[in-house]
């Protein structure tokens, strides 16, 4: 609705008419002196006093008009209308007065009856599609604008509610390691002590990530790396650990504390549960578009974890599919399975993205896969198989 391109609209509307006037004028009589400046003056005057008096009419009524009802449009639009109509007509026949000079109509008025009579429906023909175009330019519009809003509500609505899931992970997580540097201040003070440091360290860095919803693997993998070398600490060094992740991955977008809570679930679930023979898995690789990251344990297996069960247990997992399936939908997949006798696998599927700033390439399904190489100042907090590995 600004005001050049709008007035170019209709100009260029009469530019088409004015040509077309100029052709069959000459196809049908070939020897008659006419004038295409003077038939294209003629048009373009008569679309921009339109141009001019719609786009005024649009700029200050145009809320109103959008909602006019019939009687509006009756009463008011179509008195209007013609009104303007014959208002055009005389400014077109005081400007241009050769227009009507070979009927041998003399005075003004006389030739103002001639045009009215041969133009007067078109003037009003053209007010009411250009108020149907506007109209239907200006509901589409809005009907845009609401979709928008809706969406934009949609997205801060599903936002919330991440932020609501992650929230709800991290007094989970704190609260469970609080109860196990609790229990080790009876026995070994030095081991507590330990514990605590790296849990400051873990929340140190899940504080630095604020809100940030979505980060790479590698961050993600460097704060599981803490964390297991914080449960490495509490069941001194007995379980294996062992991670291996594609190397085309490490850049790749992956939910923020999504790992964490799986992780957190083998251990108490499982490796809490065996005194020796324990061991954890985590594996990352590209499948065919999709990233697959599975977390492999030993423990008591499916059947007896559920027997076992207490009250709060399977939150991490809940957690996680429910944060999976916002952002991502029906695309991601959340599997638990056990993959042998008493070794349960956790598997997450969803669509593998890269971060921006990357250029790495990601080929899906690919077979080279090295070992995960922590950066050097979370890797002295590892333990030393995870390290050997």
């Amino acid at each position: 609705m600004r005001l050049i391109p709008f007035l170019g609209s209709f100009l260029a509307v009469a530019l088409l008419f004015a040509v077309q006037q100029y052709l069959g004028a000459r196809m049908w009589y070939p020897k008659a002196h006419v004038k295409l400046p003077l038939i294209l003056a003629g048009w373009e005057l008569q679309y921009f006093l339109w141009g001019v008096f719609c786009w005024a009419l649009w700029r200050w009524h145009g809320d109103k008009l959008r909602r006019a009802g019939w009687r509006y449009l009756l009463f008011v639009m179509l008195p209007l209308s013609i009104v303007m109509g014959i208002a055009v007509e005389m400014t077109l026949v005081a400007a241009f007065p050769q227009l009507t000079m070979s009927r041998e109509l003399r005075t003004y008025w006389q030739r103002l009856d001639f045009s009215l009579t041969e133009e007067f429906l078109e003037n009003i023909a053209i007010f009411w599609a250009a108020y149907a175009i506007l109209r239907g330019t200006g509901n589409y519009r809005e009907l845009r604008q609401r979709e928008r809003a809706m969406s934009e509500l949609a997205v801060e609505l599903s936002e919330a509610r991440i932020m609501a899931l992650r929230m709800q992970i991290n007094p989970h997580f704190l609260f469970n390691t609080m109860n196990a540097i609790s229990s080790l201040m009876y026995t070994d003070v030095h081991a507590a002590d330990r514990m605590m440091e790296q849990l400051s360290n873990m929340l140190r860095v899940s504080l630095a990530r604020g809100s940030k919803q979505m980060i790479t693997l590698q961050e993600e993998m460097e704060f599981i790396e803490m964390y297991l070398a914080l449960q490495d600490i509490r069941s001194s060094g007995k379980v294996r650990q062992e991670i291996e992740i594609d190397p085309h991955l490490h850049d790749a977008l992956v939910p923020a504390m999504l790992m964490q809570p799986i992780v957190e679930n083998a251990y108490v679930h499982g490796l809490s549960k065996v005194s020796n023979g324990g061991f954890i898995e985590i594996v990352a690789r590209p499948v065919h578009g999709l990233i697959e990251i599975a977390v492999r344990n030993r423990g008591v297996g499916l059947a007896a974890s559920g027997q076992n069960e207490t009250p709060g247990a399977g939150i991490g997992l809940n957690n996680v599919k429910s944060r999976l399936r916002l952002h991502y939908g029906d695309q991601a997949h959340l599997e638990v399975r056990e993959s042998a006798p008493d070794v349960v696998e956790v598997k997450v599927r969803f669509p593998l993205a890269l971060a921006p700033s990357s250029e790495l390439t990601v080929l899906p399904g690919g077979d080279s896969r090295v070992l995960y190489e922590p950066e050097q100042s979370v890797a002295d907090e590892l333990p030393r198989q995870a390290r050997a590995v």
